[in-house]
């Protein structure tokens, strides 16, 4: 049988060692007495599940404790407990944001290894899972919602050419996201750059210079010759974001160059030969806009021959978690942070907002997220969200939950407050008990 490893780390003495029972059970057990050794453990070494042995709960070991699970980002997490560890409201809260499940002192070694199989099953399907994502994540793009699929499958057939793409859709949605996705699964991201341009960014008496260069002695202040940024594409891709804001008569010199495949520097008489693919963006309607005179007829024509559509992120809800967890994996990584993710009311309330800035208004969300919580876990304030924005439940879902919150006061009524003969009574394991009785906000002492 194929040997399964696991981290045991054990932080002081119970009735009865929890190891042996253990590697009868037939898992490799790599042991840590202290969290100095756990560390430097968990540093250089990848679980799919840790088993905590703890006796005694401290407040500042916990901290401590805390700490250390982070580092086990693949693992899922069971302790053996000492009888009295529910007394703390710090191992209370330890327990429902990091543990798969939980044991009290003295542990049923069957039961133990039945459960430690459970937590293990699940790392691994969640670490294939999030091979998964990360495949599918390859054109940079995070989600799983149907929208997304649909693009990445148009992203993928327009790669194949080299004719030119015109991107639509919100601000702060992604298009040059999606610009890259195209560069990176074309040919030309081996032969040449991927050059991005925001057109409403550029002066207007700079743009000309920026994008076709100028020679010496153009203009006052060219005291040398200057390659401009569609040479600088050459045999890439280049990336001209807002292209609506283009006064016509750059948008002139523009289609010349599409049809040409040449360019003048500024002031230069040479025609430079330009192998260059152009993606175009704009947040506006250009169909419109050459309605109205303010965007050339035959440019847009010339631009528009594969168009891709990027979806606001209100058309792919289903995404906001998993972009949310992203970004919050990403900036975690730079800043120091005690907070381990989002809270079950903060993720409500990220799934229920509307994202008027879409992508970008969540990125900067979870950003100022995550240099502002003073928590272990992330709340709708923390977002910047107020609770009242969360999703309203219809009737049938409401029904739903006050009959499982009546159900619980019920069983625990009738069983003396005793969580262990609840959860028996119930049908569910202590720690789904514990995890519905955060949710309905039922305290152990309360009625």
């Amino acid at each position: 049988m194929t040997s399964r490893k696991i981290l045991c780390m054990t932080l002081g003495d119970i009735a009865a060692p929890v190891e042996p029972h253990l590697r009868d059970a037939g898992w490799e057990v790599v042991v840590a007495n202290d969290l100095v050794k756990a560390r430097q453990i968990l540093q250089h070494h990848q679980f799919f599940a840790c088993v905590l042995v703890l006796p005694q709960t401290d407040p500042q070991t916990l901290d401590r404790i805390e700490a250390c699970m982070k580092l086990a980002t693949s693992a899922e997490w069971l302790g053996v407990l000492g009888p009295r560890a529910l007394e703390s409201a710090a191992m209370r809260e330890l327990i429902v944001n990091y543990f798969f499940d939980y044991h009290t002192d003295p542990v049923d070694p069957d039961y133990l290894a039945r459960t430690l199989g459970h937590a293990y099953g699940r790392a691994m399907l969640r670490c294939e899972h999030d091979n998964y994502l990360r495949s599918a994540e390859s054109m940079g793009m995070v989600g799983q919602s149907a929208a997304i699929g649909r693009l990445r499958r148009q992203i993928r057939k327009v790669a194949a050419t080299s004719a030119p793409v015109l991107i639509g859709g919100e601000s702060g949605s992604g298009k040059e996201l999606a610009a890259q996705a195209v560069h990176k699964m074309s040919n030309r991201a081996r032969s040449g750059p991927f050059i991005a341009v925001n057109c409403g960014a550029i002066s207007p008496s700079l743009i000309q210079s920026e994008l076709f260069g100028h020679e010496r002695g153009a203009y006052t202040g060219a005291s040398t010759s200057k390659c401009g940024l569609i040479e600088a594409a050459h045999g890439g891709t280049l990336f001209l974001d807002e292209i609506g804001d283009l006064s016509l008569d750059l948008q002139t010199n523009l289609l010349r160059f599409l049809q040409e495949k040449t360019i003048n520097r500024v002031g230069g008489t040479e025609a430079i030969h330009v192998d260059v693919r152009v993606i175009a963006a704009s947040h506006v309607d250009l169909a419109e806009a050459v309605a109205s005179g303010r965007f050339r007829e035959d440019l847009f024509y010339r631009l528009n021959v594969l168009s891709i559509i990027v979806p606001p992120l209100r058309e792919r809800k289903e995404d906001v978690p998993q972009l949310a967890l992203h970004f919050f994996n990403v900036c975690a990584a730079d800043k120091k942070t005690r907070a381990g993710g989002f809270n079950r009311k903060a993720m409500a309330a990220l799934t229920s907002h509307d994202w008027p800035g879409n992508v970008r208004e969540l990125y900067n969300r979870v950003q100022r997220a995550v240099v502002m919580t003073e928590r272990s876990m992330i709340s709708p304030s923390d977002l910047g969200l107020e609770e009242d924005e969360m999703i309203s439940y219809i009737d049938l879902d409401r029904a739903r939950t006050v009959a499982e919150c009546d159900a619980i006061h019920l069983s625990l009524n009738r069983v003396g407050r005793n969580v262990t003969h609840a959860a028996r009574e119930l049908g569910i394991s202590r720690m789904t008990l514990y995890r519905l009785m955060e949710k309905h906000g039922i305290a152990l002492g309360g009625s």
